[in-house]
């Protein structure tokens, strides 16, 4: 099914204005009856964060930013979605064109300044969808013109903790500015206290929520050595890595590489593996992993996983490679660990991470 939609829609969606093409895939996600996809072999399930992933891979937050099509994403064979990022009031996000692809490098250029349409909307859609199970995260982040944006995360939890899954604390999408200060240590510290503060108080009425830390790609060493310090004092359940860079690596190709914002797709691919390699040998097993940053094959999800990542999300791959891309990475996967003759992903992560560094 999915192959069938792929060869009638990429084309005509690539055709598009990148922004307007989103918003008609959501579209049609929302609007058209899409069939179940098969059962997750066994060897992909595990248990993490105390949730059960069907198998590793998941949307990333970007995608569905205003909750609007979890269902229709677990059923097309993601393990999970992450919807967002969501903050308090709505707002428009920036000025468009605001998003663009690199055809040649295979690459997203995107500055959308967290548009969405606010808590209030997407805690509706998260209620009326709540009895359908699956695994959910919600991606937390703050107002752009907010004078507390700890307050505003802190709103977030609060918002959406009945009907969260996990917690993504963002503090480092390139395109809010001043967003990615919150990853200095003592503004980070700060953050987190009132973050699991808020969290713990609300675990006497709801579940307790896993809560990860969501890092940039392009942080020093000496700083990640702080965030993951943080991190690990104040208790964070996991951490994602990473978000979309702000660096262009001289091998691009495409005149869009010019365009203000952060990048993502293949180019980040590199970049964001290292970085979450050597997160992974810094956090020491504390905490799991997910893996994030230019997954546009079985082998990138695998490389993922040997650096360090118990699951993987994806997303630009997606503009280039149609949702058959989805259930190609499981069946790779299951090769992989066949190859291997490993029952289950655990004992992959992290066994290349020297070799990343």
């Amino acid at each position: 099914m999915t192959g069938f939609f792929d060869s009638l829609a990429l084309p005509l969606l690539q055709s598009l204005d990148a922004e307007r093409a989103h918003q008609l895939t959501v579209l049609a996600l929302e609007k058209l009856p899409l069939p179940g996809a098969c059962a997750d072999h066994d060897l992909l399930g595990q248990n993490v964060f105390g949730l059960d992933f069907p198998n590793p891979i998941g949307m990333a937050a970007g995608f569905d930013k205003d909750a609007r099509v979890p269902d229709a994403l677990l059923r097309l064979g993601f393990g999970f979605t992450e919807v967002g990022t969501l903050t308090p009031r709505p707002q428009p996000g920036n000025p468009k064109p605001r998003l663009f692809r690199l055809r040649d490098d295979r690459g997203v250029v995107n500055r959308f300044g967290f548009n969405n349409g606010g808590h209030e909307a997407a805690r509706e859609r998260l209620l009326a969808r709540a009895r359908h199970g699956g695994v959910v995260g919600v991606n937390i982040g703050a107002n752009k013109d907010s004078t507390d944006r700890a307050a505003d995360y802190v709103a977030g939890i609060e918002a959406f903790a009945d009907v969260a899954s996990y917690f993504t604390v963002n503090v480092s999408s390139p395109n809010t500015p001043g967003l990615r200060d919150l990853q200095q240590a003592a503004a980070l510290d700060d953050l987190l206290a009132r973050v699991l503060d808020a969290r713990d108080a609300l675990a006497a009425t709801e579940p307790r929520r896993p809560v990860l830390l969501k890092i940039a790609p392009d942080v020093a060493l000496g700083d990640l050595d702080d965030i993951v310090r943080v991190a690990r004092t104040r208790g964070v359940d996991g951490m994602i890595v990473s978000n979309t860079t702000i660096s262009r690596p001289d091998s691009l190709r495409d005149l869009s590489r010019r365009e203000t914002g952060g990048l993502s797709g293949a180019p980040l691919f590199a970049l964001s593996t290292r970085m979450l390699a050597q997160t992974f040998v810094r956090v020491d097993r504390q905490f799991p992993l997910i893996g994030v940053g230019g997954v546009d094959s079985p082998e990138a999800a695998w490389a993922k996983i040997e650096a360090g990542a118990t699951l993987v999300q994806l997303y630009s791959a997606l503009v280039f490679e149609g949702l058959g891309l989805i259930e190609r990475i499981k069946a790779g996967l299951i090769d992989h660990l066949r190859a291997r003759k490993l029952r289950q992903i655990g004992p992959a992560v992290g066994s290349a991470a020297q070799d990343w560094l």
